[in-house]
């Protein structure tokens, strides 16, 4: 199971154009192409939070000429962008190396609760980074939810909206089945479409976000995944993050992990649900959780870099 930061599809330090993107998810599939030529089966989620983030804005820009759209729909509409960024480029990157593997995008949606925390403590980040004066006017103008998510620079603010818990992934026996036929199947991007069951059985979608790292999880256990590999723009995870002291974690047991996140070594919305995805994959039953950067992929899954997490 791969899950992809933000930064294998947008960097922070760009605008978000096609053309950015499609260079950096160029990079990004040869990393998975890489992985795959090793023999591994692959499952790839993704994040989604700078390009929702800067849909919701172009909604609200403008809705005065054109409706705007719910955050579950935005949600849906960003998993089809990132889908067919990843499916076309990673696709052309494997007939090139003579390997006619299928390719396809799952549009995913992500049982939650009504009854959730998140719903009253809004903290996925979403959207572009703001100073703090930029972020006191937006609380001010426009009602964003904005919090720190970053301990310092220049930029450390971001809107944040409600994060459910994933509970279950409603197209999991669809998955499955592309898996077990040798897929390559891209699903649940940016945590998946966030979804209620009614009181009839039916679906209905929510305004909030789900973390992919999360999402992920569930999606290992739907094809019993042997591997979590979060890809990030880290090496490795780091305790006192953003402190003097900081330091970064070679290796930690689940119990190590549990007690610093107990500890607030990690962010919430940020490294915080990594860890915990990471937890739960090893007490479901997964072999082994990696958390490393995009570019150390293949010396992650070596064992010879990023944070390897065991039982």
């Amino acid at each position: 199971m791969v899950a992809l930061g933000g930064n294998a599809i947008k960097r922070p330090e760009e605008r978000g154009t096609a053309e950015e993107q499609f260079r950096n998810v160029r990079e990004t599939c040869k990393q998975l192409l890489e992985i795959i030529r090793r023999g591994y089966r692959v499952l790839i989620t993704h994040g989604n939070g700078p390009q929702a983030g800067n849909l919701l804005i172009q909604q609200e820009e403008a809705r005065r000429i054109v409706p705007p759209q719910p955050l579950d729909v935005v949600g849906a509409m960003t998993q089809g962008q990132i889908g067919y960024m990843l499916q076309q480029t990673l696709k052309n990157y494997l007939r090139a190396a003579g390997l006619e593997v299928p390719v396809i995008t799952v549009l995913t949606q992500v049982l939650v609760s009504r009854e959730d925390p998140a719903f009253r403590d809004p903290s996925k980040p979403i959207g572009p980074f703001y100073t703090e004066e930029e972020a006191e006017r937006l609380r001010r103008e426009k009602g964003y939810v904005i919090k720190k998510v970053e301990p310092s620079g220049e930029r450390p603010y971001r809107r944040v909206v409600p994060s459910p818990d994933p509970i279950a992934i409603v197209e999991r026996d669809a998955i499955r089945r592309m898996v077990e036929e040798g897929v390559i199947v891209i699903a649940a991007g940016g945590g998946g479409v966030p979804v209620v069951k009614e009181e009839d059985g039916s679906l209905k979608g929510v305004e909030a976000v789900i973390d992919k790292d999360l999402a992920g999880e569930r999606l290992a256990e739907v094809v019993g995944a042997d591997i979590f590999l979060n890809l990030t723009d880290v090496e490795k995870v780091k305790l006192n993050y953003g402190r003097p002291n900081e330091r970064p974690i070679d290796r930690m047991t689940v119990e190590e992990a549990k007690r610093y996140l107990k500890e607030g070594h990690f962010l919430p919305g940020s490294m915080a649900p990594k860890v915990i995805a990471c937890i739960r994959f090893l007490e479901w039953g997964g072999k082994r959780a990696i958390i490393t950067s995009l570019e150390k992929a293949i010396e992650g899954l070596e064992g010879k870099t990023g944070t390897q997490i065991i039982g």
